[in-house]
């Protein structure tokens, strides 16, 4: 149980570096944004870290069960739409190669808190699904019989 705690607490501090590095949600000399951090993008950024590291403790086997070992890439997926929900419109180069800076700011901006609702969503889904199946099929591994 500690190392589950443990490795979700190393996986969402890492995960909020990825997101919060790249998007300039954390200041940095690397990367200057070019929109404003809006207030809807730290608790976004928060949560979406929190569930990620939560999701990512599921896979630490305990030594006594088995369970299921994937949920079909709804954490990747996830995170990743964390990614483009908190991230400057116009800093992001495939939606401004897509749609060009003024279609950035005009469609892309204002659809990203609809962007952090379903990757939220998506994160607590599979979180869910996970905590489920590994209280409901707990199969227990036993010794091999000589």
């Amino acid at each position: 149980m500690k190392l589950r705690i443990a490795v979700g607490v190393i996986s969402a501090i890492a995960v909020a570096l990825v997101i919060g590095i790249p998007t300039g949600i954390i200041e940095t000399l690397w990367y200057t944004r070019m929109t404003p951090v809006l207030w809807w993008n730290y608790p976004v950024w928060v949560t979406s870290s929190a569930l990620t590291g939560a999701l990512i403790a599921t896979y630490v086997r305990q030594p006594a069960t088995m369970g299921r070992s994937t949920q079909g890439g709804k954490t990747f997926v996830g995170s990743m739409l964390s990614l483009f929900a908190v991230g400057c419109p116009i800093c992001n180069k495939l939606v401004v190669m897509a749609l060009g800076v003024s279609g950035a700011l005009t469609w892309f901006a204002p659809a990203q808190p609809f962007l952090a609702a379903g990757s939220l969503g998506l994160l607590a889904y599979a979180l869910r699904a996970r905590r489920r199946s590994a209280l409901a099929c707990r199969v227990p591994v036993q010794e091999p019989v000589s």
